[in-house]
């Protein structure tokens, strides 16, 4: 049978670690750690880290109204049905990322397809300028 060496139990002491706690009947000894300092620039995220996000897509969302119908309407819907939104024709559409709103725009078309131009972004002073998605 090979030779097996025993390790500490958490009631032993070790020799590395100075008994600061007596023993007690009901649990085990307890020893400070002392963990080594990191280095100041450890924690900081490197340009190259966020670079990553900057290239993910996430979904936007332009909702331009809303409506309520019961579900018997709702079963009745077919090709050419027309649905009436809460909104008026110039009330700017709403921006959504995942569920939050985050900016106001207005439609328009560009090259045959519908486009949003951002009018505001929610939280900032000043409305975007020229900015189409």
């Amino acid at each position: 049978m090979p030779d097996t060496t025993n390790a500490p139990t958490p009631t032993e002491s070790r020799p590395d670690s100075p008994d600061t706690s007596a023993p007690t009947a009901t649990g085990p000894q307890v020893h400070p750690v002392e963990y080594p300092e990191a280095p100041p620039d450890s924690g900081a995220a490197g340009g190259n880290q966020l670079d990553i996000l900057l290239d993910m897509d996430v979904p936007l969302t332009a909702v331009l109204g809303t409506t309520q119908i019961p579900v018997r309407r709702l079963l009745q819907l077919g090709p050419g049905s027309v649905l009436r939104l809460e909104k008026p024709i110039e009330a700017p559409a709403d921006l959504f990322l995942k569920e939050a709103k985050f900016a106001e725009a207005d439609v328009v078309v560009v090259e045959n397809q519908f486009a949003i131009r951002i009018k505001r972004i929610l939280g900032a002073g000043t409305p975007a300028q020229g900015v189409e998605a």
